[in-house]
């Protein structure tokens, strides 16, 4: 029984249900199979007409709403007071089954705000006269002093008053690498300490904190989406209007209320309801066979009127890692591939994503193990000193060589400058005191990135950079991939805040990221895209579409479709709108009657439903 109960309690199911048993009901009754006492076809009115009845008569009572379902209603009440139970019975069955359509091509958004919440640090760790002890974290004050370990998530915005770390700041900035900071560096709520301990002093607190702040911006941007509705809706107080003319002047002239019933029944917008839900399910299924997930179904008719593309970097045109791309030694007894080894032995034992990445790239490009060095030392901030075969070697930044009395030659700091105003970031290697060369590392670009920008442009869509990373890797990566509008270090507000200046203009952006940071502008933005392989789940929750297999190169395909979908929505409601006024002419001169007007405008949904699916196996050039 508790079964039965739940499956009556979901809707959806519910609905399934008596729209088989609707459909079984109308073919009995049309085929006279089966002769009832009563007519079968009251199964389809009482199953599938009831609720649209209930709906138009509550639609006008509480809110004065003139829907469509008020004609479908009104068309529904006459057909069953002439006798015409089949018509009536037919005309509800349509209407459900393109309801259950829309209801499914317009999917619930998942706000993922719960997520951003639970990022959000329970706890701090205070020093008040000396005392560490661990408090709530809604109970700092600003000036409190914090001590944060390594591996703890920062609780409040602040200043870093001692020691020097490492930050992860992926969540505020989206960018993988961690960043460097000591005495005076800003630190923000939901980054993550990765090495050193530090103390700081709080800044902002509770509400006033970066994370918090984001997760009011989702919010907000949330609530501000418009939402498009159904073009039968939009239209349904006039279709009402002249139906029920037209109907009430058949009747006065001719004296014939068949001829009236006929015509409210022809113009019932079962078509006109079908003309946009069905070519959206056809757009999001062949989105589907290219990788691309479309989650609101109104996405694509809001994607074919945009005509500009913000896309984050890192993890988006970008592979979202960093990545050995040069080499460079200045050590006659040491070539590259030595230093190479060198590095990597001396970086074996680091936590750091940069001297993870070193290793790995040996890894990859020789056939030996890098040999386990014989000490150690991790250097918050700054890189690290190993002892291999006792040699001394310091990897790490420029200050690392500077605090060991290291000096690094004018012709090594020219290369590195050179790779450094590209935005790579350069490790110095250090052999026994003597600056011995350097190793460069970047987040490369996508393979594809570089055409999708010029394919988007062919079909005059403009690209836009946001991106929380500095303004040099910036102007490297939109210099190679062909972008000329360029905003670099952006917070989730400032590229909030780019997306809201172009729509308040009425210039309608589609923004494409894939870190946590990038929620509120997927949400603010009137498409929001998600990378949904590399992507946060709170970036893709956010998103109103999401690439699958992280494959940028569907994006111009994506663009192509929502705008074929649009064009096919038109000639789905131009169709359907001449066949019910042809319809209604021959219902005014008797030629049709409820029963066969009822078939011939129902031969507007098939072929509705026909052009629609012609979009599944649509290709752009």
């Amino acid at each position: 029984m508790s079964k039965i109960k739940e499956f009556f309690e979901n809707e959806e199911k519910r609905t399934f249900l008596f729209l088989f048993l609707s459909a079984f009901a109308l073919l009995i009754s049309f085929l006279h199979i089966v002769n009832f006492k009563i007519d079968i076809a009251w199964v389809a009115i009482i199953l599938c007409g009831f609720p649209i009845v209930k709906g138009a008569i509550e639609g006008l009572i509480t809110e004065f709403d003139i829907k469509a379902d008020v004609l479908v209603a009104i068309a529904l009440v006459a057909s069953i007071l002439i006798g015409e139970t089949f018509a009536a019975g037919e005309v509800a069955f349509i209407m459900t089954l393109g309801a259950l359509l829309e209801e499914h091509t317009v999917a619930k958004a998942r706000a993922g705000i719960e997520k951003l919440v639970n990022l959000t640090p329970r706890t701090a760790r205070i020093v008040r006269d000396g005392i560490e002890s661990i408090i709530p974290a809604e109970e700092v004050k600003v000036l409190d002093i914090l001590r944060v370990l390594p591996g703890e998530t920062i609780a409040v915005d602040g200043l870093i008053i001692s020691g020097q770390t490492s930050i992860n700041q992926a969540v505020m900035t989206g960018e993988s690498m961690p960043v460097d900071k000591g005495v005076g560096d800003e630190v923000f709520s939901g980054t993550v300490n990765q090495f050193g301990a530090f103390d700081m002093k709080s800044t902002k607190v509770d509400e006033d904190s970066s994370l918090k702040r984001m997760i009011k911006l989702v919010e907000s941007a949330d609530a501000s989406k418009a939402k498009i509705v159904g073009m039968a809706d939009k239209w349904a107080t006039w279709i009402v209007v002249i139906a029920l003319v037209s109907a009430a002047g058949t009747w006065f002239v001719t004296g014939e209320i068949i001829r009236a019933v006929t015509i409210l029944v022809v113009f019932c917008p079962c078509a006109l309801v079908l003309a946009t839900p069905t070519a959206i399910m056809a757009g999001i299924g062949n989105a589907t066979k290219h990788g691309i997930l479309v989650r609101e179904g109104d996405a694509l008719e809001r994607l074919a009127s945009v005509k500009r593309i913000a896309f984050d970097k890192t993890g988006t045109l970008t592979y979202g890692k960093p990545d050995v791309v040069a080499i460079e030694s200045f050590n006659e007894n040491i070539n590259s591939e030595k230093l190479l080894e060198v590095t990597a032995s001396a970086e074996l034992r680091s936590e750091h994503p940069l001297g993870k990445s070193i290793v790995s790239h040996f890894k990859t490009t020789s056939k030996s193990i890098p040999e386990d060095p014989q000490r150690f030392e991790l250097i918050a901030g700054r890189g690290v000193k190993s002892i291999i075969n006792d040699d001394t070697i310091f990897a790490g930044n420029a200050e690392l060589l500077a605090e060991s009395s290291i000096e690094i030659p004018n012709k090594i700091s020219d290369k590195a400058l050179s790779y450094i105003k590209e935005g790579c970031t350069v490790i110095y290697v250090a052999v026994n005191s003597q600056t011995s060369g350097f190793i460069v590392l970047s987040d490369t670009l996508r393979k594809d990135s570089k055409s999708m920008i010029k394919k988007l442009s062919s079909i005059n869509v403009e690209s836009i950079l946001l991106t929380g990373d500095n303004p040099k890797a910036a102007s490297h990566i939109a210099k190679n991939v062909g972008i000329i509008n360029v905003h670099s270090e952006c917070l989730p507000e400032d590229k909030l805040s780019v997306i809201e200046e172009y729509q308040n203009n009425n210039e309608m952006i589609c923004m494409i990221g894939d870190g946590i940071n990038d929620a509120p502008a997927l949400k603010k933005a009137y498409v929001g895209i998600a990378m949904g392989g590399v992507g946060s789940d709170i970036a893709v929750d956010a998103a109103d579409i999401a690439l699958v297999s992280d494959d940028i190169k569907a994006l111009p395909h994506l663009l192509s479709l929502s705008q074929k979908t649009m064009n096919t929505i038109k000639w789905n409601l131009s169709l359907s709108m001449l066949l019910n006024f042809t319809a209604i002419i021959l219902a005014m001169t008797g030629i049709l009657n409820p029963i066969l007007g009822a078939l011939v405008h129902n031969l507007g949904s098939v072929a509705v439903i026909i052009n629609s699916a012609l979009l599944l196996n649509f290709k752009s050039e």
